[in-house]
């Protein structure tokens, strides 16, 4: 499948980047030691391919999906085979005392990359999955900056999101929020991060779903009212990649909205998907309709669609990766942006927000609107907006 095809582009966005900054990227790799937390997610994986194939010194992965780590493994040793650096990958909860054994152990990295994340919108339907994104967003965040601190990490990176950026969702808030954490840890140790666009066919996505409704013959859904800016799984590793080794401190990099980027609607891709395949979209009006379509239609070559206008919480009505009042970068890098920070946060104000998560949780008790009130209180001009309908209730 050609995905840079399917989100309209011909070419790879960081080709010359990558080409001008080898050199010195694989000197650096070569000679470093790499802790990579979240490394087996769809964004992990890309990134820890991009260090193992300039041959680490060290480089070990740790991420709580069991299953997504042997996978990682047996790609990377079909792809690349083998390095003289360490190594290894644990399947361990970053927020456990298991993993604060193995940071105990070792922990001798000169960089950290954080790609574990909640990443979903759908994730804050309810208060106790939405609290878990609080903890692996912001404090686990925290928690291994603080064990970097401690063993002498020279850098850490971390992944943000696009939706940070006057975010509109608990998502994109909770990266807010962790941002002005990092801010205050800026002072500390050197740390990097990145916005990006969504990074196509990634676990979980739309577009990885479009792969498990053609597998179990099922209707493609897709909103076609929701454009979005899309990078393939290479480019995120390169992405996070470069922020991590030529990021300055509290620097934040994201693609450059150039004509390689564009905007696409998730109806326009499932069509070429569909097309890719073989298959012409049958455009349905109801869930009922599609679901009674496909066990006809394939066979006639075309596959049933249901395409939609959006009403769920937390959806952004256009993507953005910096404010008005980011200052910008632009002249570094080819194709890559960078906003420079200064150390700007508000003490109190990040010791109310943990004080108030702490009591809810010696509670055992809170709500959905507690948290989006003290999110509110974090970030003045957070829009978030309550539709009531949320993703879960839809097909």
């Amino acid at each position: 499948m050609n995905i840079l095809s399917l989100i309209g582009r011909s070419a790879e966005l960081f080709v010359e980047d990558i080409r001008k900054n080898e050199e010195e990227l694989a000197s650096i790799v070569h000679a470093s030691r790499f802790l990579v937390l979240g490394g087996a997610g769809s964004i992990g994986q890309a990134t820890v391919k991009e260090i193992f194939k300039r041959n680490p010194r060290k480089l070990h992965v740790v991420d709580i999906s069991e299953n997504n780590m042997v996978e990682l493994v047996r790609d990377i040793r079909s792809s690349f085979g083998y390095i003289s650096g360490d190594f290894q990958t644990f399947a361990l909860d970053i927020g456990s005392i298991e993993y604060d054994a193995f940071i105990e152990a070792d922990g001798e990295y000169d960089y950290v990359l954080n790609l574990s994340a909640l990443k979903h919108v759908r994730s804050e339907k309810d208060p106790y999955t939405l609290m878990r994104m609080i903890d692996v967003n912001v404090f686990n965040t925290e928690k291994t900056i603080n064990q970097s601190i401690a063993k002498g990490t020279k850098k850490y990176f971390c992944v943000s999101t696009d939706k940070a950026a006057n975010p509109v969702n608990m998502m994109g808030a909770s990266k807010r929020i962790m941002e002005m954490f990092l801010m205050r840890k800026s002072l500390e140790i050197n740390i990097s991060t990145a916005r990006f666009a969504n990074v196509a066919f990634s676990d979980g996505s739309l577009l990885h779903g479009f792969n498990q409704r053609i597998q179990k013959r099922q209707p493609i859904v897709a909103p076609n009212d929701i454009k979005r800016y899309f990078v393939i799984p290479k480019e995120s590793g390169e992405l996070c990649l470069m922020s991590c080794i030529f990021g300055e401190n509290r620097d934040i990099f994201f693609p450059k909205l150039s004509e390689e980027l564009h905007l696409i609607t998730f109806a326009e891709i499932a069509v070429k998907y569909l097309k890719q395949l073989g298959y012409e979209p049958y455009l349905c009006h109801d869930e009922e309709e599609a679901r009674e379509k496909i066990h006809t239609m394939p066979e006639q070559g075309k596959w049933p669609c249901l395409f939609t206008e959006s009403d769920t919480t937390g959806e952004k009505d256009f993507e953005e990766f910096f404010t008005d009042n980011e200052v910008l970068d632009l002249d570094r890098f080819y194709n890559l942006g960078v906003i420079k920070n200064e150390a700007i946060f508000d003490q109190n104000k990040l010791q109310y927000f943990e004080n108030r998560i702490d009591g809810m949780k010696r509670a055992r008790k809170w709500n959905k609107e507690e948290i989006v009130d003290l999110f509110h209180e974090m970030i003045p001009d957070f829009g978030h907006k309550e539709t009531g309908k949320y993703l879960d209730a839809k097909m």
